[in-house]
């Protein structure tokens, strides 16, 4: 291995070159505590910045295991690692100077939520923190003087501000284990109390706008109906007082604007762990809970749909259903079923964003319409059966429509944001005015169970994918979208999807599904993709990366990677 003194003796040797010397510098440089590593040097000043990475042995860092020795604490703490980072390299972004992105310093930046990212990943042996740093230059001619100041000043006070625990605030750590450790605890209490979700006493659930996912100020703090309340027992917080979702149907309704949406926004992003003054740290859904809601012109590949959708006028088969242009229902049809079958536990469903005619159809309409001329079985035809056969519970938000309150097992009022059980009342009412007949399709139902590809004389085989140098061009277009080959994968409306980093990490997914299924077509897809998800729970986001893992990777779900490889618009329809 190289040293520092190596390093510097490059930089002089090189310096006033043309900017393409700069890739004599890949390797590896023991720095007193820590091994710098210059994993991939720019092109140029322009392009993006090379990746840098420092390896600190624990010996040397001095973290406790006991901060890291679960899961859920070892992400909690590699959070605040990245954070502590960034924070402090912001204070040395640009002071380098240079053309283009000379001085830029970056590491991921984590939002409201805690997830597991390979910008920063540890065990018992060590810290790994991958990071950009743009090498300087005047022109395309190198300056470095100013890549030393990065590399010999401003890393190393990095490393030792916020990778050395003596150095940082020993109390906050524990703090955020501590708080880890607590929502960990609700989430292993909600199915031994027969829950898919819990909402704390004092949460605060609003946000600050549309586009900010911080507290709103002055916000209604949340307070369970009495009749809903549960209490906790946390590890450390003690007890904890709060709403309790139950397992079943659950109905949130109210006027406009008085929070339905926002309790089901908080539910829907209960998945993910949230940090300390976020409001949300004690709101946790069943991790596996997934949002559902029409989708207009997604592509569809070989899903079964005949629960809801059949006898097509045009004979199109259900049973084995594709399309690159789905209509409202059949899309929505589509992303209950694979939803199911990448094991939720839960659909989240606000009626807003629904397809009408897929969620219900009211009497007069079945009056005028006869049932052997509608393909579509809506949605509360099935909802209790998909409870009863499949386990799975449903919590959906309605405003104009009551045809719900006859099969719900609970029913919330959101009033001025304030939280009503209502449940007695509405069941009242529904005595007085009996359910029609929907007519169940059970044994339709029971299909959910099978494979959601179908393996038959049908194989799911891809395209031909276009190659440069024997590699698969993925281009990623923000946290939306990205395109695999000369194909597009569309995520928008995949709405638990909240980091650009989580979209990086599903189009790596979908390239090694891809290199996967081109070795050997007749690969079973649904095999392949459960031992992807087996891979990433082990090893983390950069399980399919191979050796070169890039430090801008976070965390995906099952029910994401089906969402993902289901959208892609490359496979034979």
């Amino acid at each position: 291995m190289n040293t520092e003194a190596q390093l510097r003796e490059q930089l002089n040797r090189i310096n006033r070159r043309s900017y393409p010397a700069y890739k004599d510098l890949r390797g590896s440089y023991q720095f007193p505590g820590y091994i710098l590593h210059i994993d991939h040097v720019q092109g140029d000043p322009f392009a993006a910045p090379s990746k840098v990475s420092v390896e600190v042995m624990q010996k040397m860092a001095g973290f406790p295991k006991t901060l890291f020795s679960e899961p859920h604490r070892r992400i909690a703490l590699q959070d605040h690692l990245i954070r502590e980072f960034g924070k402090v390299m912001s204070g040395y972004m640009f002071q380098a100077k240079g053309s283009g992105k000379s001085g830029l310093m970056s590491i991921s930046k984590c939002g409201q939520q805690v997830l597991e990212r390979t910008a920063l990943t540890m065990d018992d042996r060590r810290i790994l923190v991958r990071f950009e740093v743009g090498f300087s230059a005047n022109g395309r001619t190198i300056n470095a003087p100013e890549l030393e100041k990065i590399l010999f000043r401003f890393v190393p006070e990095c490393v030792k501000r916020a990778l050395y625990y003596n150095n940082m605030d020993a109390k906050k750590i524990q703090e955020i284990v501590e708080l880890a450790d607590d929502q960990q605890a609700i989430r292993e209490q909600l199915p031994e109390r027969g829950l898919v979700a819990f909402v704390a006493n004092g949460a605060m659930l609003p946000r600050e706008s549309g586009v900010s996912d911080r507290p709103m100020r002055g916000a209604v703090p949340f307070e369970s109906p009495e009749s809903m309340e549960v209490e906790l027992t946390l590890p450390h917080k003690g007890k904890i007082k709060g709403m309790g979702i139950p397992e079943g149907i659950t109905l949130i309704v109210g006027g406009g604007y008085h929070g339905k949406s926002t309790l089901l926004k908080a539910l829907e992003l209960g998945v993910y762990n949230h940090i300390k003054g976020d409001g949300r740290e004690y709101v946790i859904t069943d991790h596996t809970a997934m949002k559902i809601r029409a989708e207009d012109g997604r592509a569809v590949s070989h899903v079964n749909i005949s629960p809801f959708i059949n006898n097509l006028p045009n004979g199109k088969d259900t049973v084995d259903f594709s399309t690159e242009d789905a209509s409202g229902s059949t899309s929505q049809a589509a992303n209950v079923v694979e939803t199911v079958n990448a094991g939720a536990k839960v659909l989240l469903i606000d009626e807003d964003t629904s397809a009408t005619n897929f969620m219900v159809r009211d009497e007069l309409m079945q009056s005028v319409i006869a049932k052997d001329k509608e393909p579509i079985t809506p949605f509360i035809d099935q909802a209790r059966n998909l409870y009863k056969n499949q386990g799975v519970s449903v919590i959906l938000v309605a405003g104009s429509s009551g045809a719900y309150f006859h099969i719900a097992d609970k029913v919330i009022q959101m009033d001025t944001y304030r939280t009503l059980d209502i449940t007695e009342k509405v069941r009242a009412i529904c005595e007085r005015t009996p359910e029609k007949e929907g007519g169940v399709h059970e044994l339709a139902l029971s299909m959910l169970g099978n494979n959601l590809w179908k393996q038959n004389d049908r194989v799911l085989t891809a395209y031909k994918v276009e190659k440069k140098h024997e590699q698969i061009k993925v281009k990623q277009f923000g946290k939306d979208s990205f395109s695999i080959g000369k194909s597009a994968v569309e995520l928008k409306y995949v709405e638990q999807i909240v980091d650009v980093e989580q979209t990086t990490t599903l189009s790596y997914v979908m390239k090694y599904v891809l290199e996967q299924l081109e070795k050997n077509p007749h690969t079973e897809i649904y095999e392949l993709l459960e031992m992807i998800c087996d891979r990433i729970n082990e090893e983390g986001p950069g399980a399919v990366c191979g050796r070169n893992v890039p430090g801008n990777l976070a965390e995906v779900r099952r029910q994401e990677i089906y969402a993902c490889v289901n959208r892609y618009r490359g496979f034979r329809i």
